[in-house]
């Protein structure tokens, strides 16, 4: 017998990629279990599914930066609670990060796409289902965005939850209206801009150098969670003068946008994910 959950949940994470970089991704979680029934003619309880499995994701992925355990261009080293992981890209430039074990998810896996990553996460979460349910299967799937969208990822050092986390991101349709019409224009300008983009603010701004006639920016800060640092290409980095909030990210990409359209009103609907974010005007 089998049992389904569609959409049962979403997950916003960002993950490391040998020829992007390090993306942010959001996922829907569909899940199956397969099984025989119990006394209830159940094979799980409704209830106790969805709350398993979206503490899983929960705890262990969602915010969090996922990393190829197993690829061979990745290097990790842990010291006491924080993981060291030293990536290098198809284009011979690297990423790094320095940050608490508590924000990294080791996948077991040599390439993270949506099918190796819920294999992964089906195995572990399986364990927490009584033996009557033979198997698990979960699939992550993305929203279907018919227009613009970009991946970013970043941090927010003064949020009191994950998203204090410095390699965190989302998978994000953005909605422009000049002079108060859709503009498909403006809309796939900042899917361009944004395309596997890390965000960073330039308060957080820790070092930048040269090595091998690449540019590289290093950010850091310290949250509740402890110490974070990353470095990657100055090429895959967008430096803005404020938080990263998707308050703030929809203010900057409209008032950007009115300094490049100075004549046109200008309304932004910027998403965080999934069915959330902010809008701004200018």
């Amino acid at each position: 017998m089998i049992l389904f959950v569609d959409k049962l949940t979403n997950i916003d994470f960002s993950y490391l990629d040998h020829q992007r970089g390090v993306l942010g991704e959001t996922y829907l979680a569909n899940v199956r279990l397969i099984g025989e029934l119990d006394e209830q003619g159940m094979v799980c309880d409704f209830g106790r599914v969805k709350k398993t499995i979206r503490h899983w994701l929960d705890s262990e992925l969602d915010h969090r930066l996922a990393v190829p355990a197993l690829s061979p261009h990745i290097k990790i080293e842990e010291d006491h609670d924080y993981y060291s992981i030293r990536f290098q890209l198809e284009n011979q430039t690297w990423i790094h990060t320095r940050s608490p074990k508590i924000s990294i998810a080791l996948v077991d896996t040599a390439i993270i796409t949506a099918e190796s990553l819920a294999a992964w996460a089906g195995k572990q979460i399986l364990a927490h289902f009584p033996l009557s349910v033979a198997r698990l299967q979960l699939d992550f799937v993305n929203e279907g965005i018919s227009g613009a969208y970009y991946h970013y990822t970043h941090g927010l050092k003064k949020h009191n939850g994950n998203c204090q986390r410095i390699a965190h991101g989302h998978r994000s349709r953005i909605d422009i209206w000049a002079n108060e019409k859709k503009s498909p224009m403006l809309e796939q300008f900042w899917a361009d801009e944004w395309r596997d983009i890390y965000i960073g603010s330039r308060e957080d701004l820790s070092k930048q150098f040269e090595e091998n006639g690449q540019i590289y920016l290093s950010f850091a800060y310290k949250a509740e969670q402890g110490n974070f640092e990353i470095t990657l290409p100055q090429s895959i980095c967008y430096l803005i003068d404020c938080d990263t909030t998707v308050e703030l990210l929809a203010w900057h990409i409209a008032h950007r946008t009115r300094q490049l359209h100075p004549e046109t009103f200008i309304r932004v609907k910027a998403y965080e994910g999934l069915d959330k974010g902010a809008i701004a005007e200018a």
